[in-house]
């Protein structure tokens, strides 16, 4: 025997069940706007008695405006046929029998019965999901306020680091130097990132690129310090230069990335001064990489290829260094052990073009959109030290070179950029570049 049958109990008995126990409030009324039906539901949320509904008007339910307009509203649509509601959810307020008003989301439908239209309304309350929401707010806030607590954490860091490295005098004078170059790009920073009315998410990338990428060589430089302070004795000078190295290094890493910062101030503020000379172009190559070959990890190698060696540019040498440096040891840096970076540069009639393949991480499909956007960083590469700066530097080079770089990236097969450069660019004795 089946446990259930259209005629169980009758269907209006069903109907009226279901009707009762849904968990969103149903209400009917008629085109004059009288209820003429309400569920249990609807009971709980308004915290009216259903005999105190049925005949009423349903504006009683309803805040102002909408409690004066409402029979405007039904009168206007059987008038025009116009649905401002009618098949389409919204989000409104409702009035408690208390006065008090709640959030909810509103579905209204309509049938005619024996000639008479019928209107119905699911009522779906929002008042948890707008608690929800108030929470998330309040945890944003508190998050925010973390990160600048950290900030000050940090501030407070580089303040110990100084004392601690009082001993040590060479130390403390190139410390003192980056504590001010820091002051200073972090003030160019903000000032171009005012310009740009972004400044809220970009102050966010920088604090979490900051609080990560110093406080790895801040931390060494604090225990080489406190280390060297220990080794005092006779025969323990290995022990001292080994952390005076270890210091030096991260002194260098920090001033490749205020580096960074120095250059896109002075991109972002025109003082970019280009300065072409002519010099052959394969041979320049050959001095980049061959300076860049110290970066490279075990059993790497740099294979480049130079058509038209004996070729003659007219580029500014500094720029063009910089762009080709910043490309190789991202390669190297990117790619693991054992792989081959691609170097390439091919001589058309006035033009340079430059190809530099790795066979490294590769760049998600998804992230590719924002590759040359200041801070960002691709999600698979968190692991790996990088300010998130280097290829907006690059692209901004090139554009002030009149060049165009464009790239193929694919995971774990490698990222292929090229670089397209006139072979000689105008010189103007005080020409800037105006991003």
């Amino acid at each position: 025997m089946p446990l259930f049958q259209p005629d169980f109990l009758g269907s209006s008995v069903l109907l009226k069940a279901i009707f009762d126990t849904a968990n969103d409030g149903i209400i009917t009324i008629n085109e004059r706007g009288i209820i003429q039906m309400v569920n249990n539901a609807i009971s709980e949320l308004f915290q009216y008695t259903s005999k105190e509904l049925i005949g009423k008007n349903i504006s009683i339910l309803m805040p102002e405006p909408h409690h004066s307009m409402h029979d405007d509203y039904i009168m206007n649509y059987k008038e025009t046929g116009k649905k401002k509601i009618i098949g389409i959810g919204r989000k409104v307020d409702g009035r408690r029998k208390d006065g008090s008003l709640f959030p909810l989301r509103l579905s209204v439908s309509e049938i005619k019965v024996e000639g008479h239209l019928v209107f119905t309304g699911i009522i779906h309350d929002l008042s948890e999901q707008k608690k929800a929401e108030e929470n998330i707010r309040q945890l944003n806030q508190e998050l925010e306020e973390r990160v600048e607590l950290r900030t000050n954490e940090l501030s407070e860091t580089v303040k110990k680091i100084t004392i601690t490295n009082e001993k040590l005098a060479n130390e403390i004078s190139e410390r003192k130097k980056i504590e001010e170059l820091l002051r200073e790009t972090e003030t160019e920073i903000r000032g171009a990132l005012e310009k740009e009315k972004e400044l809220n998410e970009l102050k966010s990338r920088f604090v979490t690129m900051a609080s990560h990428e110093f406080r790895t060589p801040l931390s060494a430089i604090l225990s080489s310090a406190a280390l060297i302070e220990m080794y005092s004795e006779e025969g323990q000078e290995p022990l001292r230069v080994k952390h005076l190295h270890r210091i030096k290094k991260s002194i260098g890493n920090l001033t490749n990335i205020l580096n960074d910062f120095l250059s896109l101030s002075k991109l972002e503020e025109g003082r970019i001064q280009v300065n072409p000379e002519s010099f052959l172009f394969s041979d320049f190559c050959e001095e980049v990489i061959d300076e860049i070959k110290g970066l490279l990890k075990t059993e790497q190698n740099i294979e480049h290829v130079a058509e038209g060696k004996d070729e003659v540019v007219f580029l500014d040498k500094h720029l063009m260094k910089n762009i080709l440096f910043n490309l190789l040891s991202n390669a190297i840096k990117y790619s693991s052990e054992g792989k081959t970076i691609y170097c390439k540069s091919e001589m058309k009639a006035n033009e340079v073009i430059i190809t530099i393949r790795d066979e490294g991480l590769g760049i998600p499909k998804s992230e590719q959109i924002h590759l040359f956007t200041r801070f960002f960083r691709a999600g698979n590469v968190t692991n790996i030290q990088g300010t998130g700066l280097g290829l907006n530097i690059v692209k901004q080079y090139v554009k002030l070179l009149n060049g165009n770089i464009t790239f193929t990236s694919e995971i774990e097969v490698g990222t292929t950029f090229i670089i397209t450069l006139p072979k000689s660019i105008k010189h103007e004795k005080d020409s800037t570049y105006r991003g």
